[in-house]
């Protein structure tokens, strides 16, 4: 029988709402004789001889309905079906005739013959499923409340997972503090049951009361302390205000638990987003043991080694990724390619990144091929392998730039600059190019280019935190119109808190302004987050005019051991700490 495919229907059916057992072609049992009480007149009315029998009528509504609904008619096919239900008083009949009603949009209607199904099946779990489905499709969440706790009783022996499921089957609903209550109301009843405060955890966490949903994860790790699932939600609300605090949770469920995979793997995540990189490598180490094929192990342990510099410990991960099922292979062989290079295996490089067919190191492995095959004396096929992208997609104008900075890279920036200046004039304003050239125009000592181009960017993105921020450093570092630069570098930094660079802006800022106090502790900051060496660049000269030349030199010479090829950082050394 061809149902309607409306989003209404499709609700119905995800909230578990189907006709159970009759299909086109199928007579319904034989109809009880009692006469139904009269609904609300169906919208449309259905004739037939008046000497037919009931199963006669049956058969011929039926047919009736089912033809409507094939030709476009859900006004007939409801009337036809309602009637029918009326009828007949069969739960089948029923079950189809609200089916029509709730997809034909009829949503009072179809609840109006729930009601009768239930005079006649009164114990009937389908029909209760079935009303609460539609009580939460017309948002009647106080009716609801008696018709859950109702199902919730009567099935005992699923009790436990009929609570786990509350928060699915109300989730479609957009006021999160009334589901909240609701569920409160269904689930305290069951306070014995762990999964009755996880119910509640989960309500609070989605109507973001955090404080009420650790307190009712932190009950269910009480009834059941093993219970991995209330330790991952307990961590996720931990992890919104503090990492730390979420890692110290896992850690000491982990102790003992330490057969729970699930919480290991997010323990080891945890350890990651606090840069403790040794202490997460054990973890996922410990994981592969257990798992040794597992991509999901697999794949975070060679991440880790090549952020600890162990490429030969990487390398056999990543290999190994390549005969399991991950979906992005191509990011496999992209670091692949990054090892050979870094190794001076040129040709092994290059046959790696040309596997790099799709996913999001595209770009970065066609740049980092052309700029080996620009080494190797190929320009024209470098160029070409950055000019394969269509049109004017974004991955069209990120080859641009790649090739843009190729040609810096080789020392051939007047190259460079026509590739931005060529791309400019057929895309005037892409905010990516308009950047671009606006950093490289400034590189060439053309400041009032520079700030027309981050101008356009941000009456296109006013919200684009590069630009604020390149504007503002700009003119800090000229030590011109510092107001405008810190409002600018201000406007940055709210977009982007923990971004390291925008907090050396804003040193810059506050140094240029003579507060070296405040500059200091913002730059000492930013260079925790980053160590990168303009930073240290400019954190040596704060200390330095703060009379604090030992540390000063400490700081430059220690950074020129890092980043022995740096301009700007050798430039502070020579001034500085000479």
């Amino acid at each position: 029988m061809q149902r309607m495919p409306t989003k209404i229907l499709a609700a119905l059916l995800a909230l578990g709402l189907a006709a159970p057992g009759f299909a086109a072609g199928e007579t319904p049992a034989k109809p009880s004789a009692r006469k139904p009480a009269s609904p609300r007149p169906a919208p449309a009315t259905i004739t037939v001889p008046a000497d037919e029998d009931l199963l006669a009528r049956t058969v011929f509504q039926s047919l009736v309905g089912d033809l409507a609904l094939r030709r476009g008619d859900p006004n007939t096919a409801v009337a036809a079906w309602a009637d029918l239900a009326q009828r007949t008083r069969d739960p089948k009949v029923f079950a189809r005739a609200i089916e029509v009603a709730a997809s034909a949009r009829q949503l009072e209607l179809a609840l109006e013959l729930n009601r009768l199904w239930l005079q006649v099946e009164p114990d009937s779990k389908a029909a209760r499923q079935t009303e609460t489905s539609l009580l939460l499709l017309t948002n009647r969440l106080d009716d609801l409340v008696p018709q859950l706790s109702r199902l919730l009783e009567q099935d005992q022996a699923n009790l436990p997972g009929n609570l786990m499921h509350l928060n699915r089957m109300l989730a479609r609903h957009s006021d999160k503090k009334a589901v909240q209550r609701l569920v409160d109301r269904v689930a305290s009843p069951y306070a014995e049951l762990p999964e009755a405060h996880f119910a509640m955890g989960q309500a609070a966490a989605n109507a973001d009361d955090t404080t009420r949903a650790l307190a009712e994860f932190e009950k269910a790790l009480q009834l059941r302390p093993s219970w991995e699932p209330a330790a991952l939600a307990r961590a996720a609300i931990q992890a919104h205000t503090s990492t730390r605090e979420a890692a110290a949770g896992l850690a000491s469920f982990l102790q003992a638990n330490p057969g729970a995979r699930d919480a290991r793997a997010t323990y080891a995540r945890l350890l990651v987003s606090e840069s403790r990189y040794e202490d997460a490598r054990r973890e996922f180490e410990r994981l592969l043991k257990e798992h040794p094929d597992h991509p999901d192990f697999l794949y975070p342990l060679a991440m880790l080694d090549l952020q600890l510099n162990d490429p030969k410990a990487a390398r056999p991960l990543l290999e190994k990724l390549l005969t399991t099922d991950m979906a992005d292979k191509g990011t496999v062989h992209f670091f692949l390619g990054q090892i050979a290079e870094d190794e001076k295996r040129p040709e092994d490089a290059l046959a790696e990144y040309r596997q790099v067919t799709s996913g999001e190191r595209v770009v970065a492995a066609r740049a980092r091929a052309a700029k080996i095959l620009m080494a190797q004396g190929h320009d024209a096929e470098a160029r070409e392998m950055l000019r394969s992208a269509s049109g004017g997609s974004p991955e069209r104008i990120e080859m641009i730039l790649a090739e843009a900075q190729m040609l810096r890279d080789a020392g051939r920036p007047d190259e460079a600059w026509q590739v931005l200046e060529s791309a400019l004039a057929r895309h005037p304003d892409n905010p990516d190019l308009l950047y671009d050239a606006a950093l490289f125009a400034e590189r060439r000592g053309d400041t009032a280019l520079m700030e027309k181009y981050l101008r356009r960017v941000l009456e296109l993105k006013p919200d684009h935190a590069h630009a604020l921020n390149a504007l503002g450093y700009s003119f800090a570092d000229r030590n011109v119109r510092l107001p405008e630069a810190r409002d600018l570098v201000a406007r940055a930094l709210a977009l982007a808190p923990e971004d390291a660079f925008i907090m050396d802006s804003m040193g810059w800022v506050l140094f240029r302004e003579g507060k070296l106090d405040e500059a200091r502790a913002v730059l000492e900051k930013a260079y925790g987050l980053r160590d990168d060496p303009e930073i240290a660049a400019h954190l040596g000269e704060v200390l330095w005019s703060l009379g604090r030349k030992d540390d000063a030199t400490r700081l430059l010479k220690a950074a020129v051991r890092k980043h022995p090829d740096n301009e700007v950082l050798a430039a502070a050394v020579k001034k500085f700490a000479p």
